[in-house]
């Protein structure tokens, strides 16, 4: 058994952006609890419960007067662009 003086975790780093996290975050906002995390999750091939951990170290909730369309068109968007630039 190996074991490292002084070091009690060493974290992966993230697949995923700061960018993307906030992005994904900001879209399930935007929905003001019309969806569930598991449906934007799913919207953007993330586990749903990275995104509820994500939302929860981050302490917001559902935006209560709700997203514009265009604000969750320009995440999905920037989402979309995401995932091209991970696929090449």
């Amino acid at each position: 058994m190996l074991i490292l003086e002084g070091v009690d975790h060493v974290a992966r780093p993230s697949k995923y952006s700061a960018e993307f996290r906030s992005d994904t975050i900001a879209l399930w906002r935007a929905s003001a609890g019309r969806r569930t995390f598991r449906d934007v999750a799913a919207d953007l091939n993330v586990n749903p419960e990275t995104l509820r951990t994500w939302v929860r170290d981050v302490g917001d909730g559902p935006v209560a007067s709700g997203g514009s369309q265009d604000t969750a068109a320009e995440i999905l968007r920037r989402a979309a662009a995401y995932f091209a630039r991970e696929m090449k």
